[in-house]
């Protein structure tokens, strides 16, 4: 378990925009704006009760005139934000392109060698021959394994996958994780639960479609073998629920007691092929399953593991590829999966990927053009102000004893916090980029990547490293560095607007902070102490009574059901709920404090805390399609966006007094029935 996300691709929240102005009319230097005072008052829903449904009470106005665009499977705050990160960007490697000087050259480069389609459509399947000959060259299971292990550095993937992160028991030295993979689809579900029976359909064919295009023999045949086999791997994968829950995942073994636990696979081939092979200990992630996988590797004919092997080299390659296999692959794993009508234009799609490839080279530009470096000033301000917030609510807390509140403002008071960009940028002087070469560029990046990540095995762990680059809108927190992280991406409307009402501001960037602070106190941020180490350090009855109300919490979650048939999977999410709700408290209590005993200015007839509320709730306005909700609402640890909105509020005294809400309502609960964590 490494970062815990605020928000993330899968799980981002939607705007309201009836369209998406084109890259040649957009003022780059203009984040958005919201209403006069940081609120857009005229897209609330008056005719709806606040206590029936604060979300559209809120902006369902809005929400009503939004509008998806068509190469996207959903629309948000967030997303809004992205789009102007990556306009940002594009404007920033058009420069770099067309003018490549120090600093430059390689995002300029590997940006324009993503722009030639001509190129990749000439090129067609030939770049996949190197790895596709590796596989047929694999006769047996022991250099297969080997070449499952080469996928950390080329194209494909493997049966288990392999990482270097902080010992969860050690945290300042890095170590080898292995966790359970080998799925094509989202989650064990969709090969499982019999409403994704369409999906997986569709997922035999795209895999067909997939070896056809790559030159492999028998596509149609293999792609029901594939299904089979991905199947039976499915039906011994742990849930993620317990994939997420770092006492379950933190299970030592030497390498000799790894081919012990699970002896069906050949694991030094595996660990040679992934430049590993001189590690003594692994840390095995979902342990009970291991032997499984690989009782299931050992028993498939070699002809269809190496089929498989295939089809995931083509997969992981196609964005790379020529037009047919870009089709191919958008054709399911958007328009099929997540319901969205259209690809992305090429060049959002060469964003991305300059991004992914270089992403600190890219930030360093990003924030010399766009960041104003007087945010970071006022967010370090607010920062400081959320966690006096949390101090008071641990000190404030009735049920916790004092030896484990101890505990906990001892950690609190060890948070390091990192804003808009790291103080040193990542070197890639040594990745070699070309403009002709994109395939290339792309497999080159994935090596330089991992070898960066095998040199520290065993060393001291980095932590001014950053887990995301300065353009990214999101925020995270890292229970192994006890560190809260913001990009310099996020500090802009409706997160953060310095011209904005300063409870709106509370409400949103406030609550940003404050749900971050509270991952280091919700289930499984609370296992981890002041140092990062995975330890317990609660008394028994403490335990008992935050287990109880989590369960509380987790018991309403579970019972919404934001589309017909799929209800929200209370313990998947427990983590970003209990943030929710922390960080929407610590937003009104340090709001409070700002005002140092002075009576809150009333505001277009709403009161100071009505407006923490809105602010928050503006956040996360947004639509999915339906097929997008569905995939989140199975496979992602966040809450969709209304849930976001209705789930902290109503376990939230001061948001009944602020909106008069009573018995009768469809969001009232009782008091004795309100989650109180934090």
């Amino acid at each position: 378990m490494k970062r815990t996300w605020f928000g993330a691709a899968a799980a981002v929240a939607v705007i309201c925009a009836v369209s998406t102005p084109s890259f040649a009319q957009q003022d780059l230097s203009k984040p958005p704006r919201y209403g006069s005072w940081g609120y857009e008052l005229n897209g609330s829903d008056p005719s709806v009760k606040p206590g029936d449904d604060f979300y559209r009470f809120a902006q369902g106005l809005a929400t009503d005139q939004m509008q998806i665009p068509a190469d996207r499977s959903r629309y948000g705050n967030f997303d809004k934000l992205t789009t102007l990160s990556e306009a940002r960007v594009r404007a920033l490697l058009d420069k770099a392109a067309a003018n490549p000087t120090a600093g430059q050259a390689k995002i300029g480069a590997y940006y324009k060698a993503f722009l030639d389609d001509a190129k990749a459509e000439a090129l067609g399947a030939r770049p996949l021959a190197a790895g596709l000959q590796a596989v047929r060259a694999a006769t047996t299971r022991e250099a297969l394994a080997r070449v499952q292990g080469s996928t950390t550095d080329h194209f494909g993937t493997s049966f288990f996958n392999v990482s270097i992160d902080s010992d969860l028991k050690d945290p300042d030295r890095y170590t080898l994780y292995l966790n359970q993979a080998g799925l094509g689809l989202p989650d064990r579900d969709y090969y499982l639960d019999a409403k994704f029976a369409e999906k997986k359909a569709a997922y035999e064919k795209y895999v067909a479609g997939a070896l056809k295009l790559a030159g492999w023999d028998k596509p149609e045949a293999n792609a029901r073998a594939i299904v089979v086999l991905e199947t039976k791997i499915a039906e011994v994968s742990w849930k993620r629920a317990d994939s997420h829950d770092p006492d379950k995942i933190y299970n030592p073994y030497t390498v000799a007691e790894l081919e012990k636990l699970a002896p069906g696979y050949p694991w030094r081939e595996y660990l040679a092929g992934a430049h590993v092979s001189g590690v003594k200990t692994v840390i095995v992630r979902e342990n009970t399953a291991f032997p499984k996988i690989a009782a299931i590797y050992a028993a498939t004919p070699l002809d269809v593991l190496q089929a498989w092997q295939a089809f995931t080299v083509a997969d992981a390659a196609s964005p790379f590829l020529s037009k047919a296999f870009v089709d191919n692959n958008f054709e399911f794993r958007s328009k099929t999966l997540s319901g969205q009508p259209e690809q992305k234009a090429r060049w959002r799609r060469a964003v991305s990927a300059t991004n992914g490839a270089l992403g600190e080279a890219v930030g360093e530009q990003y924030v010399a053009a766009y960041f104003p470096a007087d945010s970071k000033a006022k967010m370090d301000a607010m920062v400081a102000d959320l966690k006096a917030a949390m101090a008071g609510r641990i000190q404030r807390v009735d049920w916790m004893t004092p030896q484990t509140k101890a505990r906990a403002l001892e950690k609190l008071s060890k948070f390091s916090v990192k804003i808009a960009y790291p103080a040193t940028w990542r070197d890639y002087s040594k990745l070699e980029v070309r403009a002709d070469d994109l395939y290339g560029n792309a497999e080159r990046a994935a090596a330089f990547e991992w070898a960066r990540q095998v040199a520290r095995i065993n060393d001291k762990v980095d932590r001014a490293e950053w887990g995301i680059t300065p353009q990214t809108v999101n925020a995270y927190y890292n229970p192994a560095n006890n560190e809260i992280v913001f990009p310099a991406a996020i500090l802009q409307p409706p997160f953060f607007d310095p011209d904005a009402d300063p409870a709106i501001n509370y409400g949103g960037i406030g609550g940003v902070i404050g749900h971050e602070i509270t991952h280091g106190f919700d289930d499984d941020g609370r296992k981890f102490s002041g140092d990062g180490k995975l330890e317990n350090w609660w008394t028994e009855a403490d335990l008992k009574h935050f287990t109880a109300e989590t369960e509380r919490l987790g018991t309403q979650y579970s019972a919404m059901e934001p589309i017909a048939g799929t209800k929200i999977n209370g313990e998947l999410t427990m983590g970003e709920n209990i943030a929710d709700l922390g960080g929407l408290l610590m937003a009104l209590d340090a709001y409070h404090a700002s005002l140092k005993g002075r009576p809150a200015p009333i505001i277009d007839g709403l009161t100071g805390d009505q407006r923490v509320f809105l602010g928050w709730a503006q956040v996360w306005r947004g639509k999915y399609r339906d097929d997008a909700l569905r995939q989140q609402l199975v496979s992602d640890p966040h809450s969709p966006n209304m849930a976001r909105v209705n789930g902290p509020v109503r376990n939230i005294d001061a948001w009944y007094a602020a909106f008069d809400v009573k018995p009768g309502d469809a969001l009232y609960l009782p008091p004795e029935q309100r989650a109180r964590i934090w």
